[in-house]
């Protein structure tokens, strides 16, 4: 067999005493032909781990044996519990004589644990914008988790403007081949894969994992629903994460605590949703028990869309409902929770911002009661914006960057810090990154560090 681990590896979903592994066989990552994905053959392939403590696999080693199968595209997704919490490993695995890259992975910490949590955001990767050099600095810094909050893939025809062609099927994905072959093209990036190998993530998703600005069943028809369950089925697939999709839906919305330091909320605001509710009545009630009883430090949301309030001068609509602004008084039921040290993290507009959350978005005196960051990019074009007359017209906000990149965070017992960090372009190869702005909070309102926009 020629060598099957062209997608990489990954980790992800970290827990005090254990991690996800991911690897996906495919030998030929392109492959276009539905009865072999990734060019393997239709049947059972025996795939090998080990983790260990060190990159030469001599301290505390463990090991076993799966099967990658034909069903699930030849997708490897290994639980290892027993482990010592925030700690660092590294892993790897074999199918027939050929041996994966070795990733590197860390468990989260002991729930007593006071240390400072690094984590990265990242978001919206489309393939013909350009370049994911981004990713390739956020794997340098190692950061104990990263989370993507959507658009990992575009489902969408391939774009008008071409920075790198998407080959193979370029039209609009909507079966299982075509959004496997969509995850398959991403993952040929190398510098996704070093960040996928970099640390765990922990993924949530945005609507075009399945089709823009989708809203739960869609339109309700057998073929929607059926584009849904294939979509989230190639999702699961192609990411680190623990459950299985079944009956249709994927269960995504989940927490990850770092000890009293950091209680991660990740949010679907997709699979849930209709005309009357972001998360629908479960995933509410969840979330609002989870803000008003966690005893850890930092409440941070982590979910894909622009949370606080955000008017657009100039014509109508002057507010994007298909963001948490479509969704005022479900919004206004999570502030009122009055959660201490309430962070949200966010993406989806392909530009940067940070703002405080305010008890009321229309009375600038009002009480802040939390702060949003917004990451841009890694590589999708944004829309034509304003940057100036938006910050003007919405006194929370605070800064706003052009560029494309990711954030890069730090939470610890007094406060929670956030830099900005952007590439000048993704038209081309090797761009440097810089920090465009930081900002810190201790809860009570955002201080600028470095910030130019206002």
């Amino acid at each position: 067999m020629a060598d099957p681990f062209t997608l990489g590896v990954a980790s992800g979903e970290p827990m005090p005493d254990g991690v996800l592994l991911w690897t996906r066989l495919a030998v030929d990552p392109l492959a276009t032909d539905p009865a072999r994905p990734g060019g393997m053959p239709p049947r059972a392939v025996e795939v090998d781990w080990q983790l260990a403590e060190d990159e030469r696999f001599t301290r505390g080693l463990r090991q076993g044996r799966v099967n990658a199968l034909p069903a699930w595209a030849h997708s490897v997704h290994v639980r290892v519990a027993g482990l010592a919490p925030g700690t660092d490993y590294f892993y790897r695995f074999r199918a027939g004589a050929e041996q994966s890259p070795v990733g590197r992975t860390r468990t989260a910490d002991d729930p007593g644990s006071t240390r400072p949590v690094r984590f990265a955001v990242a978001c919206c990767q489309r393939w013909e914008h350009g370049y994911y050099t981004a990713y390739r600095h956020l794997a340098a810094e190692r950061p104990d988790v990263i989370f993507h909050v959507g658009d990992y893939i575009y489902e969408s025809p391939q774009s008008a403007a071409v920075v790198r062609a998407l080959g193979p099927l370029p039209g609009e994905a909507d079966t299982l081949r075509e959004y496997r072959l969509r995850y398959a093209r991403y993952r040929t990036d190398p510098d996704l894969r070093a960040a996928h190998a970099a640390a765990p993530w922990v993924p949530t998703w945005d609507d075009h994992e399945v089709l823009d600005n989708y809203r739960g069943r869609g339109d309700g028809s057998a073929g929607f629903l059926r584009r849904r369950e294939v979509a989230y089925q190639a999702y699961y697939e192609n990411q680190p994460i623990r459950v299985r999709p079944q009956g249709g839906g994927l269960q995504m919305y989940r927490r990850r605590t770092y000890g009293t330091v950091a209680d991660f909320m990740v949010l679907d605001t997709r699979q849930h949703r209709d005309a009357t509710t972001m998360l629908g009545a479960a995933q509410e009630a969840w979330l609002l028990d989870r803000l008003r009883g966690s005893p850890v430090r930092w409440r941070v949301l982590v979910q894909p869309l622009f949370f606080a309030r955000r008017f657009v001068p100039g014509p109508a609509p002057n507010l994007r409902t298909d963001a948490w602004d479509g969704h005022p008084a479900e919004r206004a039921r999570i502030l009122a929770a009055g959660a201490p040290g309430l962070v949200v993290v966010s993406g989806d507009v392909h530009n940067a911002w940070a703002g405080e959350l305010k008890a009321d978005f229309l009375d600038p005196g009002s009480a802040t009661v939390g702060a949003e960051f917004v990451c841009s990019s890694i590589s999708s074009r944004p829309p034509a914006t304003d940057g100036p007359a938006v910050l003007a017209a919405n006194p929370h906000l605070e800064f706003f960057d052009g560029r494309r990149g990711y954030l890069s965070c730090v939470a610890d017992p007094g406060e929670l810090r956030v830099a900005f960090r952007a590439v000048d372009f993704v038209d081309r190869r090797d761009a440097p990154v810089r920090t465009v702005a930081e900002f810190r909070t201790d809860g009570s309102g955002l201080t600028s560090e470095n910030a130019s926009s206002k």
